[in-house]
């Protein structure tokens, strides 16, 4: 939802971060936006709107993977990821301690990854 609150060229920013990866969003992270797109009033419904549009480009790719019984979409995505793109603090903590690596926005301008990739 970056995208929509600080102005960024999300997908171009990840090509070049990233050159030689598949952008993957889970179903279940859809699934989350459309809910509060939903639910949501202002900036936060315009953001999801606009990062639910993203995920509809050629450039990502949108797979299906179920949440495991009682799981989080927190749990999933760090069960899941190799490369997490999140500015969740916790989150983000969370994935580090995995050994996942991070990719995170900067000074509202960039991105930036934290870890190895």
């Amino acid at each position: 939802m970056i995208a929509a609150q600080f102005n960024l060229d999300v997908i171009r920013e990840l090509e070049e971060l990233l050159p030689s990866f598949q952008f993957t969003v889970p179903h279940f992270v859809i699934h989350e936006l459309e809910n509060i797109q939903k639910r949501s009033r202002g900036k936060n419904r315009t953001a999801a709107a606009i990062a639910l549009k993203i995920s509809a480009s050629n450039t990502i790719k949108i797979k299906d993977i179920p949440l495991l019984e009682g799981e989080q979409v927190d749990d999933a995505l760090l069960r899941i990821s190799q490369v997490l793109c999140t500015n969740d603090k916790e989150l983000r903590r969370k994935a580090r301690e995995k050994g996942i690596a991070v990719v995170y926005l900067r000074q509202r301008k960039y991105l930036a990854v934290d870890g190895y990739l």
